[in-house]
């Protein structure tokens, strides 16, 4: 009976662990307010990380090591009544095959956070009932940040997640807190529904070349992962002419500019002006950093 009891608690416990898809720090700075040091902001930082680190956010199986590193910066600007604003700030990676290099996946600021909150109040994702909308915009960026990380390991691996994201953002537009109208210029709902466009599918297709067929290569064979990184650049490049300054070719490049330079100013030699001259064009406002590409 002893034996069973334990067979039942590691099972459990495996389980548990399986379920826990994300490592995130999730950081809430309340500095700009009077009242700023008061218990409800630390308790609610805690509640957070719990919520997002703790919570099963899919059927799949994770490994400790598969994990999705990403952090959350929540700046809280106002706070009264229990009513809270600020933004939130979002940042997610994966590793590189045989490599200790961790790639930006996802970089961006959302200014439109804002939610009720009691201290201690439990925070519980039900897909179906939208009662919170501090959940609901935790639950609609973490599903995001799955989407995108499953992207890059195969085909529109995401789009389980986008429909799950689609459905919170949809549930966000009926509860009346700002960030959710479909009119709003680059935000949530704009996200999720280009995510899941055909219009920008090419999007897509080049998070899957870039990282699966170009960063995770870079290792073993460092010339062709950058002409398959440097090939998917001409994808954005389809995607511009039909959808001029294309939202998602932004949130691509926020994440990547930096990244970008670095691997074509080091190893094999590539076509450097026309790089830059493809780059200058999918994403003319980081031209600064194109321009230190030297090779």
């Amino acid at each position: 009976m002893r034996n069973l009891v334990l067979v039942t608690i590691c099972f459990m416990f495996s389980c548990i662990l399986a379920a826990q898809e994300l490592n995130c720090k999730v950081t809430l700075n309340s500095d700009q307010l009077s009242n700023g040091d008061l218990p409800v902001f630390k308790t609610l930082e805690k509640s957070l990380n719990d919520f997002v680190n703790k919570g099963r956010w899919s059927n799949r199986k994770f490994k400790e090591n598969e994990r999705i590193n990403c952090q959350m910066f929540i700046t809280i600007t106002k706070y009264e009544s229990n009513r809270f604003e600020g933004t939130i700030q979002l940042q997610s990676s994966r590793p590189v095959f045989n490599t200790s290099y961790q790639t930006p996946i996802f970089n961006y600021k959302d200014k439109s956070l804002s939610f009720d909150y009691i201290e201690f109040q439990p925070l519980n994702f039900n897909e179906n009932v939208y009662d919170s909308n501090l959940v609901g915009v935790m639950a609609y960026y973490i599903n995001i940040m799955l989407g995108l990380d499953a992207d890059t390991f195969s085909l529109e691996g995401g789009t389980e997640y986008y429909r799950v994201a689609q459905k919170i953002a949809a549930q966000g537009q009926a509860s009346g807190y700002k960030g959710w109208d479909s009119s709003e210029n680059r935000g949530r709902f704009q996200l999720i529904d280009n995510l899941l466009s055909n219009t920008y599918r090419e999007y897509r297709v080049a998070m899957y070349n870039y990282h699966r067929k170009g960063m995770d290569v870079l290792a073993d064979n460092n010339n062709t992962g950058k002409q398959v990184i440097a090939g998917t650049f001409k994808l954005f490049e389809t995607m511009q002419k039909r959808r001029p300054n294309a939202f998602l070719i932004q949130t691509f490049f926020d994440a990547k500019s930096d990244e970008i330079k670095d691997i074509f100013s080091d190893g094999p030699k590539v076509d450097v002006v026309k790089l830059k001259k493809t780059l200058s064009k999918v994403a003319p406002t980081y031209s600064n950093i194109w321009n230190d590409i030297k090779y």
